[in-house]
């Protein structure tokens, strides 16, 4: 027979659940996919999931040459994420109520906690857009930076985050406070609670926690092709064919394996620029004027690294799908164009995205309810799922505990996310 849960715990259940759903900041600043249990089970708890359209435009009344097939591109999003936060208790112990909700507000917080380390891990290791400032956090002007090159590389203007840590955050706040051409309820709230709000056309969230980057290290010496007969043209692909089964599969074209010079002390989250290689608007494919950015992703060999996003030039005969997806330019093609790196100083990373970058996968597990174990499930607003249960063991008298959750999260579009650096000098 089960073991049932009284009408105290059933309380402290939706207690704990509604204090779940609070610390959850971060999931609600990106999109959410549900997912199908039976569809994940069946394929490995991973669904590929499609990148947005960029689509071509042509003058003229006569479009006869221009009807070219499309390529539509996907990336695999998986429910890699499986928490759980388990606690024992003995029957002495649990005459004491409150002592059951603590644990439970204690485990509540550290599936949030979780969830929202992993949302920031993935934006901080998989964003493309780098914004490098040499001086401390210091208010708009900096944000600012964060919105033109979103806006120069044609990311939507609406549904914008920006995540900082405390550091930056209360210094951004300290900024604002007191200043006479602000309104007064602005400057006042950052004086008071170090809050900085809207800001540059970012919803800014504070972190109590954040990622970091060390100084790049691989020095000034490292090059790297980008010739025509290069080795490191990049066309998009949304099926790859193995040239050992001849099996069809879909193609993650959001990371590039590249072959430099060298890649001594090079490490996975340095960022960089490229000699001559400037980024487009993704829609126009105007050239920004800008240098395009980079991430390294893995460092491979001692000649390759793996690097987000691909360099797409449409340089050479472009098919349709280079002219597509094209994010960068080239003015001055050369065998040994120099690497500059941007994390010039170790430093806190402070993301900033479109929600429609990110996405998190709710999951949810079978747990029976008919296996001598109590079962109590819950979901939040956008769809995550905590599963309370608890089992007593006769043989101890100790009955045991646990809240568990299962998730996924997806950068779907690297160019769409950023991270702001201070100190870069």
């Amino acid at each position: 027979m089960a073991n049932d849960f009284n009408k105290e715990e059933r309380v402290a259940f939706e207690l704990i659940f509604e204090g779940f759903e609070d610390a959850l900041v971060l999931s609600n600043a990106v999109n959410k996919y549900s997912t199908d249990s039976e569809t994940m089970a069946r394929a490995g708890d991973t669904i590929w999931r499609p990148q947005p359209y960029i689509m071509n435009s042509f003058d003229g009344m006569d479009q006869t040459d221009n009807f070219n097939a499309k390529t539509q591109l996907s990336v695999p999003a998986s429910l890699s994420y499986s928490k759980s936060a388990p606690w024992v208790m003995d029957v002495k112990e649990m005459r004491d109520a409150m002592q059951e909700g603590r644990l439970g507000d204690g485990a509540k917080q550290k599936l949030a906690s979780d969830i929202n380390i992993a949302i920031m891990d993935i934006a901080a290791n998989q964003s493309s857009l780098v914004v490098p400032v040499a001086t401390a956090a210091s208010g708009f002007k900096d944000v600012a930076k964060a919105d033109t090159i979103m806006n120069e590389q044609g990311v939507p203007m609406y549904d914008r985050y920006l995540a900082l840590s405390s550091t930056d955050y209360n210094a951004m706040a300290q900024n604002l406070a007191n200043r006479e051409y602000l309104a007064g309820k602005k400057s006042l709230t950052a004086y008071e609670a170090a809050y900085v709000g809207n800001i540059a056309g970012f919803t800014s969230l504070k972190l109590d926690y954040a990622n970091t980057i060390a100084a790049a290290a691989g020095g000034a010496s490292i090059t790297i092709t980008t010739a025509n007969s290069g080795a490191n043209a990049f066309v998009p692909k949304a099926i790859t064919t193995s040239p050992v089964t001849s099996e069809r599969l879909n193609k993650d074209n959001r990371f590039q394996t590249v072959t430099v010079s060298s890649t001594t002390s090079v490490v996975a989250g340095d960022c960089f620029t490229i000699a001559a290689v400037y980024a487009v608007h993704q829609i126009t494919k105007k050239s920004t004027g800008k240098l395009k950015t980079f991430r390294v992703v893995s460092v491979d060999s001692s000649t390759t690294m793996t690097i987000t996003p691909p360099m797409i030039t449409a340089q050479v005969n472009p098919i349709e799908a280079e002219l597509q997806y094209q994010n960068c330019t080239v003015t001055t093609k050369s065998a040994t164009s120099a690497i500059v790196w941007l994390n010039v100083a170790a430093t806190r990373i402070n993301p900033f995205w479109q929600k429609g970058a990110l996405e998190i996968l709710p999951g949810k597990y079978a747990v029976p309810s008919d296996a001598g174990t109590s079962v109590l499930r819950g979901s939040t607003d956008n769809g995550i799922e905590i599963v309370f249960q608890k089992w007593y063991d006769i043989g101890t008298m100790k009955t045991k505990f646990r809240l568990d959750t299962l998730f996924g999260v997806v950068n779907l579009a690297p160019e769409m996310s950023g991270i702001l650096l201070f100190g870069q000098t």
